[in-house]
């Protein structure tokens, strides 16, 4: 299993969490990027990274209306001082003693749980489990960019069921996302119109 700990829960409920992270883990985490979260041995929360939030504070406003400030103020800032990084997560499903359920979990993390990224091999298992059922979370997930996020997400899923042997799979994710928005033709062309850019097909 992957050990890139992106940070931990600040809060979390059944349908998804915020974490939080230094900027120096800022490199791990992506947009649409699958993470998991164990909570022991036999049971783990995955999700989807839906959006990733710096705040500001005092020091960084002064620093934007300050001239000439030199670029190792500026690195300092970034690494040794405690910048607020929020990563906001949509849950998509959970693994019980090896059994992946595209379904809510059934209880959420506590807070100052840790959380990390996928492997690919990670990646592979949880998406191909059942019939693209997590699809679901994300497409009734409302004021999220839905179009975006899928095509995020299908972006770092194909490479790794490409590179395990399943080519098809982006092409049956794409089949079961028009199906389950056929009776929705605005979100359909809103979703399609994302996933046509990219470089995967």
């Amino acid at each position: 299993m992957s050990e890139i700990e992106i940070g931990r829960l600040l809060r979390s409920s059944t349908t998804g969490c915020l974490v939080g992270c230094r900027v120096s883990q800022l490199t791990a985490p992506a947009f649409g990027g699958l993470v998991r979260i164990p909570l022991d041995r036999h049971y783990q929360v995955y999700g989807l990274i839906y959006d990733i939030h710096i705040d500001d504070d005092g020091l960084v406003r002064q620093l934007v209306t300050a001239e000439g400030v030199s670029e190792e103020v500026i690195l300092d800032n970034r690494q040794n001082r405690n910048v607020p990084v929020e990563v906001s997560v949509l849950f998509t499903g959970y693994q019980v003693e090896g059994q992946v359920f595209h379904l809510l979990p059934p209880r959420p993390p506590l807070t100052l749980d840790a959380i990390y990224t996928c492997s690919p091999e990670e990646i592979c298992q949880f998406t191909s489990a059942g019939r693209f059922g997590y699809l679901r979370h994300i497409l009734r997930a409302a004021d999220l960019p839905v179009g975006e996020l899928l095509a995020a997400h299908l972006q770092q899923a194909a490479p790794a069921h490409l590179a395990a042997g399943h080519p098809e799979w982006v092409n049956g994710a794409t089949q079961e996302l028009i199906t389950l928005l056929r009776d929705d033709y605005p979100a359909l062309v809103s979703v399609l119109g994302s996933i046509s850019e990219l470089k995967i097909f």
